[in-house]
């Protein structure tokens, strides 16, 4: 899971293409990506992204792969953001 506050939208652009072929490279798919969204309680971000894999291994080895590294270069340069991965059921 993604919190992101972009600051650089042309930059973050360069990301999103770059990041779909670590996540396409290890099969994960968005589940939530950008959309409507309201804080019900404490502070929310501009923007919430969520991607799923076939396990938590998986979305780790995504997140250190070269290609995901290549994308997060962009990501650093145009956005703050948390990155969460977890175990789900």
């Amino acid at each position: 899971m993604m919190r992101i506050d972009v600051h650089d939208m042309e930059t973050y652009k360069s990301y999103v293409a770059a990041d779909a072929v670590a996540i396409a490279k290890y099969e994960g798919w968005f589940v939530v990506r950008g959309g409507r969204h309201e804080a019900v309680h404490g502070t929310a971000r501009s923007r919430n992204v969520l991607i799923a894999f076939k396990d938590l291994a998986t979305a780790l080895a995504c997140y250190h792969s070269p290609e995901y590294q290549a994308a997060l270069a962009f990501r650093a340069k145009a956005a703050v953001a948390e990155v969460i991965a977890i175990a789900g059921v």
